[in-house]
């Protein structure tokens, strides 16, 4: 299965509801009909309730998360007219996660993704950072950097530079890659990550689309025209659908099968996942499409 670990929060918008990148992730690869699970700690307060509901509802197994008194976090989501995030929480529960047990878990290989808050807020930063350090199947990750709450960067980059020494395939838009390599086009920073041994990098520029970079083939694909409401989500629904379509093509335990992609199968990949975004960006809130209604708008996940 999807294996998303890290964060679970309430995003304000201005009304609470369920957040967070990596359990973003978790619920639209459920609703595209892949088995997915979310690893994290939830409150046990009433937006705690609310999350746990919303990731059992969406049928994400939930075996191997952690439940704890700590509050929830919360991100106040802002137009001006960007999107803005500001937080509010200190030792929440999304930062004490003890242990990351895929044991509780069907058998695999399954795929792990990671980024955004998880990455590097507290007992939880370590606790992921060595789950992808002794996974054997293939990992994603995508930084989504909040450079709002990034308070330390040499601790943020620790943990990057942790999980790129094992990641496969990275997603990162254009503005993560100017605040993690200053100066340096995303094409250059994909080289980089290339040279460090990741399989893919797909380097997203919003309504620009997609630019996916394997090995030495480099494919674009344009942006969906939509009216926009929300981007809240986008990013994370990019992403699993990404990641579900290399689970049905059997590449959870074959991170090298993704050199083995042709460029008409990457087009293909980044083509059904812009579109899967653009879907999320036409409501607000982190609201996933499910796979009837790509299917609605023409899209199939077969080739």
């Amino acid at each position: 299965m999807i294996v998303s670990g890290g964060e679970a929060l309430v995003d304000l918008v201005p009304d609470p509801i369920p957040g967070g990148g990596p359990m973003n992730v978790a619920i639209a690869a459920a609703r595209l009909g892949v088995p997915a699970a979310f690893v994290g700690r939830v409150s046990t307060d009433e937006h705690g309730e609310t999350i746990w509901e919303h990731l059992t509802s969406n049928d994400v197994d939930v075996r191997a998360c952690e439940r704890g008194d700590e509050p929830t976090a919360r991100a106040i989501v802002e137009h001006r007219p960007q999107l803005v995030f500001r937080f509010e929480g200190d030792d929440t529960a999304d930062m004490n996660l003890s242990t990351a047990n895929l044991d509780l878990l069907d058998a695999g290989p399954h795929i792990l993704h990671g980024g955004t808050l998880g990455l590097f807020r507290g007992a939880t930063a370590e606790t992921l950072a060595r789950l992808a350090e002794t996974h054997d199947g293939l990992i994603s990750l995508d930084p989504n950097v909040r450079p709002q709450i990034i308070d330390d960067r040499d601790r943020w980059m620790h943990f990057h530079d942790r999980w790129v020494a094992h990641t496969h395939i990275y997603r990162g838009s254009d503005e993560d890659f100017e605040w993690i390599w200053p100066g340096r086009s995303p094409e250059d920073c994909a080289e980089e990550l290339l040279a460090r041994g990741v399989k893919a990098v797909l380097v997203t520029r919003g309504p620009g689309g997609v630019s996916i970079f394997n090995g030495s083939m480099g494919v674009d694909v344009g942006g969906n025209r939509v009216e926009v409401v929300d981007t809240v989500g986008a990013g994370d629904t990019f992403v699993a659908a990404t990641l579900a379509q290399l689970h049905e093509r059997g590449l959870a335990g074959r991170p090298d099968g993704l050199e083995e992609l042709s460029a008409g199968t990457w087009q293909k990949i980044g083509s059904v996942s812009v579109a899967a975004a653009a879907i999320t960006c036409s409501r607000p809130g982190a609201d996933p499409p499910y796979r009837s209604e790509l299917a609605e708008a023409g899209v199939s996940f077969e080739d």
